[in-house]
């Protein structure tokens, strides 16, 4: 009799165990940090037509204010990469998310456009590790068959918060100046680190909240010791000619191998190009709907919102037709993307005075983009192991970030020269093509050999 109740309890206890998801948990946790670090990234492109009102800026001098963003963020993403594995996921990124946002305060203290540059660096350097740690802590909660949803989901964080952000700015601006955006920016990631660093740990055994029934199933539907990265692979004939697929490539085991691949840097090359397309946008467009189109505030912030709703869908859609319809193949979607860009920049140079054709636009210019932004970061995980895919993304990342810490001043630069945003159109098509033609020279890596331990 005791034995079959001390069963009945074993099997209750295993039913409890079985019963624990509290990696979604982390996901959730991952989704909110995610969405205040790009709220707080984004909120200088609505503010800035005030702040060079009040600064007396040019808009070389205001396209440099808002790039040392990405200078901050670039020198960090190596080193972010290697410190990592010494103190951990869990800490970096709680101290990453507590650094940001006390600097988003500071930079509505700024008593000058000097002062107020170098609090956007400090932003980048804090801002710079949390991304590094969502990675690490995807690879550690999430069994393989599930880390691609999970990434997507977190990153998808991104366009919400540029939907957002926009008319939230406005919203505060309306209340309490631009300053006041920053301010309130700020409270958030700070309630946000404390949580994280009570909730979160950085392997499912030591957390108290995940049961060893999840932990099992973290470890056991990972696999053990694989012979390839991916499933088989279906044939698609031409497409797969034009694309140059390559089966049973040697995955790149040693940091050494990433940094000799050309096909790693040509994926630097093309997230450094689509980064000076997608950020110089997110921050001039709030300017060009105010001085070129003569809009409100309001319209400006409805209007300056629509991109990232066509970005949001955009990254469904080039997530789940580069996995379902093309069997894990990225580089279609980076041609694309290309593509689509380039007929959207030169409609917007083209647009008439309609603000329902321009939202359509921007709709569109929007969805063209985000449909690739995770392609260019998942391409990598086809060419590498677990060990040495954060060496390839803080390559890939820090070559985005120099991308997005250029665009906004050289864009800034076209409109003191030509007076138009016609030209910066331009600019940013040329950018989107230069993708085009990096992704020709990469091939199209499917069931890469690999011997490593998921």
């Amino acid at each position: 009799m005791k034995t079959e109740t001390a069963s009945v309890a074993q099997v209750g206890q295993n039913a409890i165990q079985r019963a624990t998801h509290y990696r979604w948990v982390i996901l959730v946790l991952m989704f909110l940090f995610f969405l205040i670090n790009q709220a707080d990234r984004a909120n200088i492109g609505v503010v800035l037509p005030f702040v060079r009102k009040e600064f007396a800026l040019t808009n070389l001098q205001a396209g440099a204010l808002a790039s040392m963003f990405f200078l901050g963020y670039a020198v960090t993403q190596i080193p972010a990469g290697l410190f990592m594995g010494r103190i951990g996921a869990r800490l970096m990124t709680s101290l990453s998310v507590f650094v940001f946002s006390v600097f988003t305060f500071l930079i509505g203290v700024s008593p000058g456009a000097t002062a107020m540059k170098w609090f956007r660096f400090g932003l980048g350097v804090g801002e710079g590790p949390a991304g590094i740690g969502a990675g690490t802590l995807i690879k550690a909660w999430f069994p393989h068959k599930e880390q691609a949803t999970a990434t997507a989901l977190y990153m998808n964080a991104a366009p919400i918060a540029f939907i957002l952000a926009p008319p939230t700015c406005i919203a505060i601006m309306m209340q309490w100046g631009w300053r006041g955006v920053f301010y309130c920016f700020a409270i958030p990631g700070i309630i946000v680190a404390a949580i994280w660093y009570i909730l979160v740990r950085n392997r499912p055994e030591e957390s108290r909240f995940c049961s060893q029934g999840e932990r099992d199933y973290i470890v056991q539907s990972a696999g053990g010791m694989r012979s390839k990265i991916g499933p088989q692979i279906t044939s698609m004939g031409w497409l797969d000619k034009c694309i140059r697929v390559r089966r049973g490539m040697t995955a790149l085991d040693t940091p050494g191998q990433v940094f000799q691949s050309w096909n790693v840097w040509a994926d630097c090359f093309i997230f450094f190009f689509a980064a000076m397309c997608q950020w110089g946008m997110l921050i001039w467009i709030p300017s060009y709907l105010v001085n070129e189109r003569h809009l409100s505030m309001v319209r400006m912030g409805l209007l300056a919102a629509v991109p990232n709703i066509g970005s949001f869908l955009g990254a469904f859609f080039g997530g789940w037709t580069s996995d379902k319809l093309l069997g894990g193949r990225r580089k279609p979607m980076i041609f694309l993307t290309a593509i689509g860009t380039i007929v959207m920049m030169y409609l917007l140079a083209h647009a008439p005075a309609s603000q329902g054709i321009l939202a359509f636009l921007l709709f569109f210019n929007g969805f063209a983009t985000g449909s690739s932004m995770s392609i260019y970061i998942s391409y990598p995980m086809g060419l590498t192991t677990r060990r040495t895919f954060p060496t390839a993304l803080g390559l890939v990342s820090t070559a985005g970030s120099i991308g997005g810490f250029l665009s906004p001043m050289v864009a800034g630069y076209l409109l003191d020269t030509f007076k138009t945003f016609n030209v910066v159109f331009y600019f940013f098509a040329l950018a989107l093509g230069m993708t085009f033609l990096f992704a020709l020279t990469m091939v199209e890596p499917l069931e890469t050999l690999s011997a490593e331990k998921d």
